[in-house]
């Protein structure tokens, strides 16, 4: 490639020969379809408006606005770009277009970025942004759920000579100490598989499993081997990797639907895909007879008889004799449901407030 080309995804752009090829194939493209490719590559991250398509590649020609938008369809379909998901140009409408990918000039360094460009050669910092934030996002699910069931466990305390008021700090705290790990293991692994794939995408749903998985077996050998050393009793099937898996996946596939999607003023329905996906995760770990943290306080207290923690009033609100089934699936399907929607929350909110990425035009 002559010296002054570009280098762009399986791409090469050479001016001064005027050719485009992709992986050493030519890409025909008419003259000015390539003039107006040029412009773009050489105004990389820029927003290039219409008029200075007009002045540089019809050179002053009178032309419609729809000679304009078959040149940049063209120019899509010769790259295999999407208009609604674009990779290569976005539009800014009613504006003009920019060139969002990542370009290399022959000697292997980055062409200078503009603001989009950034963004994709620069991945670790608005991916461990996200991260950091999804992992506050796990912290206030603990915080919920310990409170909720901290309160659960208040309202027996008295029959145990534990005070209402340490059952809470100490399920508030316990929860909200798991919740951040199984957060950070979530949201790592989903920012380690976005740097790998160098974009947010379906891999996030692979990242936030393999997190889910390590994080939770992890988690569980840890407690079997502390329960084991310090009471001389395995607390049995308590949640782990399965469970961690699952739920990881559910955190992954929201964030890949709403995180990078979301526009301005659609937190809510950011937050809702994600309480679904949770919601429906939690239910499908308890229906397979996994448990998450309901189900393993349950589960512990009953393995250690001199237990004072119970949740029997949880299951007297759905008309059970202590901590039923139906108990044991609302609780991981409302737990699912809080760790995907504050986690996906927070990194949603992240993305607004530091401006890590645009809105798809």
């Amino acid at each position: 490639m002559a010296s002054g080309g570009y280098r762009f995804e399986g791409f090469e752009l050479d001016p001064a020969d005027r050719r485009l090829t992709r992986d050493g194939v030519t890409v025909d493209l008419n003259a000015r379809y390539l003039d107006a490719l040029i412009l773009l590559v050489r105004e990389q991250g820029r927003l290039v408006p219409k008029d200075r398509f007009l002045d540089e590649v019809w050179k002053g020609v009178p032309v419609t606005d729809e000679a304009l938008t078959q040149c940049i369809r063209t120019l899509r379909r010769a790259l295999g770009d999407d208009a609604a998901r674009p990779h290569f140009i976005a539009t800014a409408p009613k504006h003009g277009y920019r060139f969002i990918a990542a370009i290399e000039t022959p000697d292997d360094t980055a062409a200078p970025p503009g603001p989009i460009a950034a963004e994709r050669t620069a991945l670790p910092q608005p991916f461990l942004t996200l991260g950091v934030a999804g992992v506050a996002g796990g912290g206030l699910a603990g915080l919920i759920g310990g409170l909720i069931y901290g309160l659960v466990g208040a309202a027996d305390a008295s029959q145990g000579g534990v005070g209402a008021l340490s059952v809470l700090l100490v399920m508030v705290c316990l929860t909200t100490m798991l919740a951040v790990v199984g957060a950070a293991g979530v949201c790592f692994g989903m920012v380690a598989a976005a740097r790998i794939a160098r974009r947010f995408d379906a891999w996030s749903i692979v990242g936030g499993a393999g997190g889910g998985l390590l994080v939770g077996a992890v988690v569980k050998l840890l407690g079997a081997d502390a329960s084991t050393l310090l009471f001389g009793r395995s607390p049995g099937d308590i949640t782990g990797a399965p469970e961690g898996a699952l739920l990881g996946a559910a955190v992954g596939l929201a964030a890949w639907l709403t995180v990078r999607r979301t526009r301005r003023g659609s937190l809510r329905l950011g937050v809702a895909t994600a309480a679904v996906c949770g919601l429906g995760a939690g239910l499908m770990v308890a229906l397979v007879g996994g448990r998450l943290m309901g189900g393993s306080l349950d589960l512990l207290a009953d393995q250690f008889p001199g237990s004072r923690l119970r949740l029997d009033a949880f299951g007297r609100l759905f008309g059970e004799d202590g901590f039923g089934p139906i108990s044991h699936v609302l609780s991981a399907g409302l737990e699912g449901l809080l760790f995907c929607a504050c986690i996906v929350g927070t990194m949603i909110l992240a993305r607004r407030r530091f401006r890590l990425f645009r809105p798809r035009a």
